[in-house]
């Protein structure tokens, strides 16, 4: 079996602390010796990417960045971070454009600026054939994930695909996202006893999934609450199988893939 993290932020200081044996190196080993064989790495703002980029140039085949500006990163400065960004696009080599997307739940101080930052990464996206990873995280009675595909939709941009990743919607928006020929990340909320995606995955194929952890966030059971890292996505993987009522192994080769797919 093969796995592929399609969503690590594994540059967080988090891994490198003492505490966890073996710092960064160890975090990936333990990670190889679950058959992750590849972690895909979405950026946050200009402060993440030196990290980013030293974990790729360290480790190419296993460590693949993407470039993005995170919703949660939105703010006065961002014609300087998106500068930032597009500037990198243009010197080095990137599987996907993200993080990007819309976020309600923490502050809407900045969300017309993340709608602008939004629109012109889809753009960058739709330029360089790259495909996007969305961040959609609903609050303040605002539905992110139907605001971010009404604006996909109303764009209507040429080769734009990619992943909703830590997707937690309903099954009708799965439906909707995956009729607009998107996937699915899938991570640990799933394991969660109200996490809600036993309404989803039963109804959906697997086709349209691929598997993340959002690592060092969002662990899933039994290390909710705990620093979460990519040697987990077993886990996921075995509650994505009990869900859809198939093996592991097939989750396994049709999510990785799903994965593969997108480069």
């Amino acid at each position: 079996m093969i796995f592929i993290d399609t969503h690590a932020h594994i540059y967080d200081k988090q891994f490198g602390l003492e505490r966890y044996t073996g710092g960064t190196e160890g975090m990936l080993q333990n990670a190889l010796s679950q058959q992750v064989e590849q972690v895909w790495m979405p950026n946050c703002d200009s402060e993440t990417i030196p990290g980013m980029m030293a974990l790729a140039s360290r480790f190419p085949d296993r460590c693949l960045p993407m470039m993005g500006l995170h919703p949660t990163y939105v703010n006065e400065t961002m014609e300087m971070e998106l500068t930032v960004a597009e500037s990198q696009l243009n010197k080095h080599k990137f599987i996907a454009v993200g993080e990007i997307g819309l976020d309600f739940y923490w502050d809407m101080t900045h969300v017309d600026r993340q709608f602008e930052a939004f629109r012109i990464q889809l753009e960058w996206a739709s330029q360089r054939n790259l495909f996007v990873s969305m961040h959609t995280r609903s609050g303040h009675d605002r539905n992110a994930f139907a605001e971010a595909a009404d604006l996909i939709e109303t764009l209507s941009l040429p080769n734009v695909k990619g992943i909703f990743h830590c997707f937690v919607g309903t099954l009708d928006e799965a439906q909707r996202a995956i009729e607009m020929g998107f996937l699915l990340g899938i991570g640990g909320v799933s394991t969660f006893k109200n996490g809600g995606l036993d309404k989803v995955l039963p109804h959906i194929d697997l086709r349209h999934i691929v598997l993340e952890t959002d690592s060092p966030y969002l662990a899933p059971i039994p290390h909710r609450g705990k620093r979460n890292e990519p040697a987990y996505i077993p886990l996921v993987a075995a509650r994505v199988a009990e869900l859809m009522g198939v093996s592991v192994e097939t989750v396994a080769q049709q999510t990785t893939a799903n994965a593969q797919g997108l480069l």
